[in-house]
């Protein structure tokens, strides 16, 4: 991913190491509260209560979760309010009992003026302690505040109507310090989005585990001499062996560090459990070489950059296949990514046991062209993964930094990243763009999906699991794992998130790519995914379990179209 410039994305990298330590840390029974909690029960309501941790879904009937918390807040017990009807005043009054002195902790959205959003004009027993103390995604900036009640049962309904939060109850012999924590305003998240098991709905995937360090650091044996760590790629498992295929962000002594994603490798790395790995060989080698026109022109070295190597196995031919992005480099110009090519190519050894090649290239499957849209942008075709349905073969292809119009071409480039379907009737190709009026494909995400990589869950549903991009550079996005499932592999359903941290060590800042969703039996799948650590230069690779719930699997199928 591409910046404006080389002194901003330095800038960005500081504000984001330092917004991240605001964030939440593992949910998991975890209090950090340095405010005492007080008990209580909600009387004769179907409201039910959260725990008021990052990725909380606080209102019923909605996607908007806690996406920054301050110390004070976390792991306080909160209530969940139906957003709608506190938007509209139709609410149930919200009754709380308690069995001694207490205050209530609300949240109270600076919007004035509007009737949906409480307005906290003449309440005379409302402390502020906490401003800009909570992002909520979606929603303007949040003030809390601390109500004193005393014993007993009573309305929580400040006064007037409108929406607000319910955040947690502590006891009333204490006196919380007053400051501004400057979180940012949660419209700038924007859309919302759904986070597995935060949300009303039931998860399809429970988080059961993992590493919780880096599987693959630097220092690590066969990590020599990749500046940049890793990014992207594919694992599959042949037999009992798990077969790796990262973009190896090689760069070159004395660049800096923004360029190490230029003289990229694909290694080949092989472990038995996903977690210690070996590097077998190098597949392919970009040339590195910088491009002397900004334009897509042949006297460029189209092969600068070799990123997104994804292994495929052709049954017919009996033998692997290889798609790989290879990019134009431009040093000044940004993105310096460009007009990029899908090449395919092919293991000179037959069978399954043939994986780790060597690959002879077979040429370019897709490519800028005549077909190609102005969404595509000047990164051009910027990954590609096949996957057969029925008689046939669709390809997700990319394309990211859009032009407006094709009068921005090569140069004044927009944001996004984006994706859409191509078709074949055989993996060899040719591919053709579907351009049927579904491209790019916006109902997973409007604005980013990278990387997907299609199976089939046990009841025939397709999955795609993508990186679903970062919250820094700029960026308000999940900053997770995402999935999105499909009923015929055509029409795509919006994305759910994988809290990750929720059962494992954060070690990462910004989370990037999901190589792999691979099953290993009793519905547990392991997944291989590349992250950022700030503090380095190298970008490490993890890994995590999930398990399928299958009650959920089949109520998705009923209800995808």
């Amino acid at each position: 991913m591409s910046l404006k410039s080389k002194s901003i994305y330095k800038l960005l990298l500081v504000f984001l190491s330092f917004s991240v330590l605001a964030q939440g840390p593992k949910t998991d029974g975890v209090k950090n509260s340095s405010w005492q909690e007080a008990s209580f029960e909600v009387v004769k309501s179907h409201y039910k209560t959260f725990k008021t941790t990052q990725y909380a879904h606080v209102f019923s009937g909605s996607k908007h979760n806690i996406v920054r918390i301050p110390p004070e807040l976390q792991g306080l017990t909160g209530v969940v309010l139906p957003l709608d009807k506190y938007k509209n005043g139709t609410n149930t009054p919200l009754k709380l009992k308690f069995k001694e002195s207490v205050q209530v902790l609300i949240g109270i959205f600076q919007e004035k003026n509007n009737v949906e959003y409480l307005q906290l004009n003449n309440q005379t027993n409302a402390k502020l302690v906490l401003e800009n103390g909570v992002t909520i995604t979606g929603l303007p900036p949040v003030n809390v505040y601390a109500i004193s009640f005393p014993k007993g049962t009573h309305i929580i309904n400040l006064e007037g109507k409108g929406l607000f939060a319910v955040l947690g109850v502590i006891k009333n012999n204490q006196q919380p310090l007053s400051r501004n924590v400057e979180f940012p305003d949660g419209k700038l998240w924007n859309p919302t989005f759904i986070v597995e098991g935060f949300s009303d709905e039931k998860p399809l995937f429970e988080i059961i585990g993992g590493e919780n360090k880096p599987v693959i650091d630097e220092g690590f044996p066969g990590a020599e001499g990749i500046q940049g760590g890793f990014e992207g790629g594919r694992v599959v498992k042949v037999g009992d062996s798990y077969h790796m295929f990262p973009t190896e962000r090689a760069g070159e002594k004395g660049v800096e560090m923004y360029y190490d994603r230029v003289k990229t490798k694909i290694g080949h790395w092989t472990s038995k459990d996903a977690i210690h790995w070996k590097r077998e060989s190098t597949i392919l080698q970009a040339s590195g070489t910088y491009a002397i026109t900004e334009d897509d022109n042949p006297m460029n070295d189209r092969r600068a950059a070799i990123w997104s190597y994804m292994p495929v196995f052709d049954e017919k031919a009996n033998k692997w296949y290889g798609y790989y992005l290879a990019y134009t480099v431009h040093k000044e110009i940004q993105p310096n990514h460009s007009f990029g090519r899908i090449w395919r190519c092919e293991s000179t050894v037959d069978g399954i046991t043939g994986i780790g090649g060597p690959y002879e290239d077979m040429g370019i499957i897709m490519e800028p062209g005549l077909d190609s849209q102005p969404w595509e942008g000047r990164q051009g075709v910027a990954s590609f993964f096949p996957y057969k349905v029925g008689d046939k073969y669709l390809g997700f292809y990319s394309g990211a930094y859009p032009f407006e119009s094709w009068a921005d071409y090569p140069k004044k480039s927009g944001k996004g990243w984006f994706v859409a379907l191509a078709e074949s009737n055989s993996l060899e190709g040719p591919w053709q763009r579907l351009n049927k009026g579904l491209e790019p494909i916006k109902t997973i995400h409007p604005s980013f999906v990278e990387n997907p990589i299609v199976s089939q869950l046990p009841n025939g549903l397709y999955i795609a699991i993508f990186d679903g991009g970062p919250e820094g550079w700029g960026h308000h996005l999940p900053n997770m794992i995402g999935y999105t499932l499909s009923k015929d592999g055509i029409n795509w359903g919006e994305a759910r998130y994988l809290p990750i941290e929720t059962k494992v060590d954060k070690w990462w800042d910004i989370m990037r790519t999901p190589l792999c969703l691979i099953p290993e039996g009793n519905d547990v799948y392991t997944i291989v995914y590349n992250a950022i650590d700030l503090k380095k230069r190298f970008h490490p690779t993890g890994m995590v379990k999930v398990k399928l719930n299958r009650e959920v699997m089949d109520a998705r199928l009923k209800e995808l179209k």
